[in-house]
């Protein structure tokens, strides 16, 4: 749905306050979290193994994967065809396993429009294309102030976009996630796919940064 960064994204800036938001939860929470789990065991819903799994897993996915992705979009207008239509299907093509759920969109930048990805209400994000998110993009400083003054943020990005070009802020949620498809860099006609992917960076893929 199109709608703070301070400096405590991990690009050099100094820490921000924001980051007091990542302390370990209280000890109430750690005996909440045993209980549900003892709950959904005597259920026969999860298992605490599995669980443990799948947090392997997403902690093994990296922005490799959605890098991977963009440099085939890039080359391949059949494949970016089909990424527009289904982005999971499309990324598993490469050999990314993709989830069931949730939904994964690509959203694609241009010339007129810039697109930049939050997650308002918590930190939903494409982990199983481009792995735990950063810590900034869990801040409330960066959820709250990249939807009232998104130029600002980016501009704390390093990022200046031409006034002409509109910014869309995608607010993601617990069913929809998103991929952002950075503009081709100038000069990389003649690149190969996995060079191509060498230029991709995590943060573009958020749409803080440009390439």
């Amino acid at each position: 749905m199109p709608h703070d960064h301070a400096t405590g994204h991990d690009h050099g800036h100094a820490p921000h306050p924001a980051s007091r938001d990542h302390r370990e939860p209280p000890a109430a929470f750690a005996r909440l979290l045993d209980e549900v789990m003892d709950h959904l065991e005597s259920a026969g819903i999860l298992t605490r193994a599995e669980v443990t799994a799948q947090i392997s897993d997403m902690e093994t996915r990296t922005p490799e994967n959605g890098a991977r992705i963009v440099a085939r979009c890039w080359s391949d207008p059949a494949f970016l065809a089909r990424a527009r239509k289904n982005l999971a299907a499309a990324a598993a093509e490469l050999g990314i396993a993709m989830p069931s759920y949730p939904h994964f969109v690509l959203v694609e930048n241009t010339p007129e429009l810039h697109n930049v990805i939050v997650c308002t209400l918590c930190s939903c994000y494409p982990r199983a294309i481009m792995g735990p998110p950063p810590v900034w993009y869990k801040s409330r400083s960066y959820r709250s102030r990249v939807v009232t003054e998104p130029r600002a943020v980016l501009r704390e990005f390093g990022t200046v976009l031409p006034e002409g070009q509109r910014v869309a802020v995608v607010d993601s949620t617990a069913d929809c996630r998103y991929l952002v498809l950075p503009l081709r860099p100038a000069g990389t006609e003649g690149l190969t796919e996995g060079e191509l992917a060498a230029h991709v960076t995590r943060d573009a893929m958020i749409g803080v940064t440009v390439l």
